[in-house]
């Protein structure tokens, strides 16, 4: 039988930004940067022992779970201020971020690039857009291919964001609010409210203005999201959620490159047009979910999730520094253009059944579930045409030639999926569990593309495995191996638009291998580590020879991470983590050709964080990213150099109501630039940036 009550304490749980029950006076609040309850739900009841894991979506032990997984808790977000999950991410080894063009998030996993692997309770929430984190409970990177839990895509792995909810008898009145010396500022509020035994009320809400080093950055933002708990019954329990997020800033495009580096001394210079560059969001999600305990071992979850995307962006974009005199100095910087509306409405809907019991000695958790999902998209974009050369002198401030707008392209796709899913966690012995599972998904995808008046249908269908073994020679230690697969249709991770040659084109592969070990010194304490291989295969490539579109393309990243989360001591709280990568070209892609390093793959990546407090009053934070150089692209032409950047943070508690936080960004003012969108959109890293916060609960 599965071994439940002394993994109890390994069992991975939720972090809540402002406790409940306010702390007695004069007494630090503990901090959780691994959570007591050590036991991961990617669903919408937040954690807790009654759902389960992500990873699993069954109640599993993070020391159960064949396959690294990060973990960013609450109080670690606090701890570090962050307000966006690119700022999260970046102390996540294994996550490159890449700039998003200035208007979305986009990361690197593992060396995958993706702009659709990120799900909200364990739902996909694939809109190109920043997300938020100020109704987020916490946030989980789980890597290597996770298809048989999330289906398409998730290559090289999945971002997760677990909301805050309402909680049954949980009264709270809380806040914060931050500005830093740029002028960038933001106040947030979380309100809870009973409503007598069976409903609870809660409410999170914030407002942001953007600023930064940059000669032309702003923006705001306005998050609301209220939910209500509802017990409908000792056994039965639904939570509804709505969330409004409404983003508008300046689409930064960062600084382009010469002689094969970053362009310096141009690192606050704009790059665009300052009344052009702009985008504007608008994201509605509205959630429900039921989740019933049967007798017997037998529980089972429904959830329905409507979302709606409503997005539009226009950018000038530098696209190359040139030395017009031969001086070896950069003088001009040529420019292009365009705008693009996206507008999108998801409806998925999901249902698990999950049976924990016995078959004799054998211990089972069974889980078997369901997934549909239907994706309309519209989609245009128009070229900005210059009536002026492109190529500008290169100064403080960029003259933009006067430009009119042509159209490029524009269509509507309806992209409709079915999947079923069952997974056994089998217990073997108590010292043996071996983890089997597969996914079914099928794919009707039918696009218009208007400019080129071209109709096209795709169907596919694909299974996806998953194995993995695990042996415990004792409760707090695991040692893993693990076999994933997962897959990304030809028409890519947005499924805007299928073309004569994609729509022949089967899905691209992704296979994972996996071994680790993970040990739990005590129970608030988790270290790991982990070798990998993770193969893509079936990538589309042109046979300059015969001129036939051919799947033979093929890389390989490879490497090795580890990790230390959870409190050392009392007054120790860390999260740290090292990646070692490699990654190349195997087999001719569009890309390049055999042997070509892959984009934005640093070899050698640190995360840390980590905070001590010295009295009951007095704290202090320090943190650190490391990333070894990186090609900017897949031309191998530009290269990012190696960066370490320090951050710090003071912490001092006035009262039992009310705490201040001093956060610094980049405490020795390094110069780095940490992503890029191509060869010549480099993000230049912010200089030395204090910010001052204050927290408080009524």
């Amino acid at each position: 039988m599965r071994i439940v009550s002394t993994r109890a304490a390994l069992l991975l749980g939720s972090a809540t930004a402002f406790a409940a029950t306010p702390a007695l006076a004069n007494e630090q609040p503990e901090r959780d940067y691994l959570p007591s309850d050590i036991v991961v739900t990617g669903d919408a009841d937040g954690y807790g022992t009654d759902d389960g894991l992500t990873a699993t979506k069954t109640p599993t032990p993070l020391i159960d779970v064949p396959q690294a997984v990060t973990a960013i808790t609450r109080d670690q977000l606090d701890d570090q201020n962050a307000t966006s999950l690119n700022e999260a991410l970046r102390f996540v080894p294994g996550v490159s971020l890449e700039t998003g063009e200035g208007h979305r998030d986009e990361v690197f996993i593992r060396g995958q690039e993706t702009t659709a692997d990120f799900f909200i309770d364990g739902l996909r929430d694939d809109a190109q857009y920043y997300r938020p984190l100020y109704n987020v409970e916490r946030v989980e990177v789980l890597k290597g291919a996770n298809a048989l839990i999330f289906g398409r895509g998730a290559g090289g792995g999945a971002i997760n964001r677990v909301s805050k909810k309402a909680e049954i008898g949980d009264l709270r009145l809380a806040g914060a609010a931050s500005v830093d010396t740029h002028g960038a500022f933001s106040i947030a509020s979380d309100i809870g409210l009973p409503a007598g035994d069976a409903l609870a009320l809660r409410l999170n809400a914030t407002y942001e203005e953007f600023d930064n080093h940059r000669d032309v950055y702003e923006g705001r933002f306005i998050g609301v999201s209220p939910t209500a708990t509802v017990g409908l019954g000792p056994s039965t329990e639904l939570v509804l959620s709505y969330t409004y997020d409404d983003d508008q800033r300046v689409v930064d495009r960062g600084v382009p490159a010469f002689q094969g580096r970053p362009l310096t001394g141009n690192d606050e210079t704009f790059f665009g047009d300052p009344d052009y560059n702009y985008s504007d969001v608008e994201a509605h999600i509205a959630r429900a979910r039921i989740d019933h305990d049967f007798d017997g071992g037998l529980s089972a979850n429904a959830t329905v999730q409507y979302a709606h995307y409503d997005k539009f962006y226009s950018n000038i974009v530098p696209s190359g520094a040139s030395d017009t005199d031969g001086d070896g100095i950069a003088d001009t910087v040529s420019l292009g253009g365009y705008e693009s509306g996206t507008v999108r409405e998801n409806l998925i809907g999901q249902a698990n059944l999950v049976w924990e019991g016995n078959t004799g000695s054998i211990g089972h958790t069974l889980l078997v579930g369901a997934e549909f999902s239907r994706q309309d998209t519209d989609a245009d974009r128009d070229r900005a045409i210059f009536g002026a050369p492109t190529d500008v002198p290169l100064a403080d401030t960029i003259f933009v030639p006067p430009f009119t707008l042509d159209f490029q392209r524009a269509s509507t796709s309806e992209l409709s999926t079915l999947s079923f899913y069952i997974q056994d966690q089998i217990d073997l012995a108590d010292w043996l569990q071996v983890i089997v599972g597969a996914r079914y998904d099928e794919f009707d995808l039918e696009s218009y593309d208007i400019g080129n008046d071209f109709f096209g249908s795709r169907k596919d269908d694909k299974i996806s495995p998953r194995l993995g073994v695990i042996v415990k020679p004792q409760d707090s230690l695991s040692i893993y191996a693990s076999y994933s697969e997962s897959f990304l249709p030809a028409s890519g991770d947005q499924f805007t638009v299928l073309s004569d040659t994609s729509i022949n084109l089967e899905p691209e592969s992704f296979e994972t291998w996996e071994a680790g070990v993970k040990y739990a010194p005590r129970a608030d304490l988790l270290v790991t580590a982990a070798v990998f291989r993770l193969d893509r295969k079936d990538t589309a490539f042109t046979d300059p020879v015969q001129n036939l579109v051919l799947q033979t393309g093929e890389t390989r990243v490879q490497g090795f991470e580890a990790s230390l989360a959870g409190s050392l001591t009392d007054q120790l709280h860390v999260n740290v983590g090292y990646t070692y990568l490699d990654g190349e070209i195997r087999s001719a892609t569009n890309s390049g050709g055999i042997g070509t390093e892959l984009q934005q793959l640093p070899e050698h990546q640190i995360g840390a964080w980590g905070r001590y407090d010295f009295t009951d009053k007095l704290g202090a934070g320090l943190g650190l990213v490391h990333q070894s150089s990186q090609f900017a692209s897949f031309s191998n032409d530009v290269v990012l150099p190696s960066y370490t950047r320090v951050d710090a943070a003071v912490f001092y508690t006035l009262n039992d109501r009310v705490s201040l936080q001093l956060n610094v960004e980049n405490l020795l003012d390094e110069d780095y630039y940490p992503s890029a969108h191509g060869d010549n959109n480099i993000q230049p890293g912010k200089p030395l940036t204090a910010k001052l916060g204050v927290r408080f609960e009524l």
